[in-house]
């Protein structure tokens, strides 16, 4: 695996190709002497998790072996969503906690996922020393021997601790809800049925039968065409979708609308809202939510504070602020005051409280958020610099700004891996938004 070693969310790679066992094994001895105390008189702590994909197996074998080898005691969580895995972390005081998964990517992939004591994501500064010794191939910390070798147990009742923890969120029974839940055959296949029944909604389950080869493989919340046909075909109130790992949960209507993360996040927003639960009345979101989710926050009299792409971002603000709720697009919410981490299943739990508290449908809450028609437009250059630094393209945006006022925006983004700029343009039409993007697309590739 060459270059940066971390992604946005981990290291991710190709399982037994990019992402190695001896990378992995690397890794996780590396996480073990930068993130754990070496007070002389206990042995650092690390919980370790999988999603069911069958390449988990052969790196859950290395990333224990390199803790162990670091002198860690390693507690073994099994399969369990990465949210799950972020709680454990915290609720078991470790010193770090290790998740193998690659979320929403196909089977042939996986990822490791590091947590910090307390379950918190890292922080850029330690990831990069965790790279940094990886690369010198002397991973932090000492090699012991003897007795000083890492032990390996089962972390019991893994499972339940993080399903009471769930429970104790809801502050709402959802008995009368009917619930269609994919699991994406993946980390939540067992525990989400289980925690919306026991939250008292009548469940219907697809995605549950993960066999380590079908996890996101045309299902979960990446492939929503069968959560559509099986809402309908029950008659179910709506239907929720998990991705690989469960930190990330998208709705379905029950007449089969797909309500994304920037409706969700609007409707749970207003719920907390009301509650007065809503730190200093305000929202978290990325650059690429919907200008009408903004304008319904707006007209609630809610504050949108704006992050850069990826759920670290969001985190990173919703910390930094001592805020409530943020989210993106894509489904990741991340509750701070009942979670360290974006969850899908809480988010499903807070949707579905938010539907019987109220009485109204999901549509009916959804409508909140008007969303404007959108485009994105991805155009290669030779330089991205170039670009940034263009009169022609500033001018350009200017005038788009001009003509749509209040009622659309532009976003230039340049690739962070690739030698393009992506053009993103809402506007009150399909036909305007189109039209001005491709204009725009226009003046990037000239100035690129």
């Amino acid at each position: 695996m060459g270059g940066r070693l971390f992604g946005t969310d981990g290291v991710r790679g190709r399982a037994n190709a990019d992402l190695t066992p001896e990378l992995a094994l690397s890794v996780a001895r590396a996480a073990a002497g930068v993130l754990a105390d070496r007070d002389g008189t206990s042995r650092p702590v690390a919980v370790v998790g999988r999603d069911p994909r069958a390449s988990g197996e052969m790196l859950e074998a290395a990333v224990v072996a390199g803790l162990a080898s670091a002198g860690a005691e390693v507690l073994l969580a099994g399969v369990v969503p990465t949210p799950a895995l972020a709680h454990l972390t915290g609720s078991t005081g470790a010193d770090l906690g290790v998740m193998i998964s690659a979320s929403h990517n196909p089977m042939p992939d996986n990822g490791i996922k590091l947590f910090s004591r307390g379950g918190h994501k890292l922080p850029d500064a330690v990831e990069a020393a965790i790279e940094e010794s990886v690369a010198d191939g002397h991973p932090a910390g000492f090699r012991p021997t003897g007795a000083g070798i890492g032990r390996v147990r089962a972390l019991t009742n893994a499972v339940d601790d993080y399903e009471a923890h769930l429970l104790a969120a809801v502050d709402q029974p959802l008995r009368g809800i009917s619930v269609v839940v994919d699991g994406a055959h993946g980390a939540a296949a067992a525990v989400a049925p289980e925690v919306y029944r026991r939250a008292g909604a009548t469940v219907h389950a697809i995605g549950c039968a993960p066999d380590g080869w079908n996890i996101n493989d045309g299902i979960g919340s990446t492939h929503l065409e069968p959560l559509i046909e099986a809402v309908r075909a029950q008659g179910a109130d709506l239907g929720l979708a998990h991705d690989g790992d469960a930190d990330r949960c998208l709705a379905v209507t029950a007449a089969g609308d797909v309500v994304d993360g920037d409706e969700i996040l609007a409707v749970c927003a207003l719920a907390l809202q009301e509650r007065g639960a809503l730190t200093d009345a305000t929202v978290v979101a990325t650059v690429m939510s919907n200008l009408g989710f903004h304008h319904a926050m707006r007209d609630a009299g809610i504050a949108v504070q704006t992050t850069a792409v990826g759920d670290r971002y969001v985190l990173e603000a919703l910390r930094a602020g001592n805020l409530s709720l943020g989210g993106e697009q894509s489904g990741h919410l991340v509750f701070l005051d009942h979670a360290t981490t974006g969850d899908g299943l809480l988010t499903g739990l807070a949707l579905m409280a938010r539907m019987a508290g109220t009485g109204a449908s999901l549509a009916e809450l959804a409508a909140v958020v008007q969303k404007l028609p959108q485009i994105l437009i991805n155009v290669p250059v030779v330089d991205r610099a170039a670009v940034a630094g263009s009169a022609e393209v500033a001018e350009a945006v200017r005038a788009v700004e001009d003509e749509l006022g209040d009622n659309g925006r532009v976003l230039l983004r340049p690739s962070g891996t690739e030698q393009l700029v992506r053009v993103m343009v809402e506007a009150p039409t399909q036909d305007q938004a189109d039209a001005v993007a491709g204009r725009l697309a226009d003046v990037v590739a000239r100035a690129g």
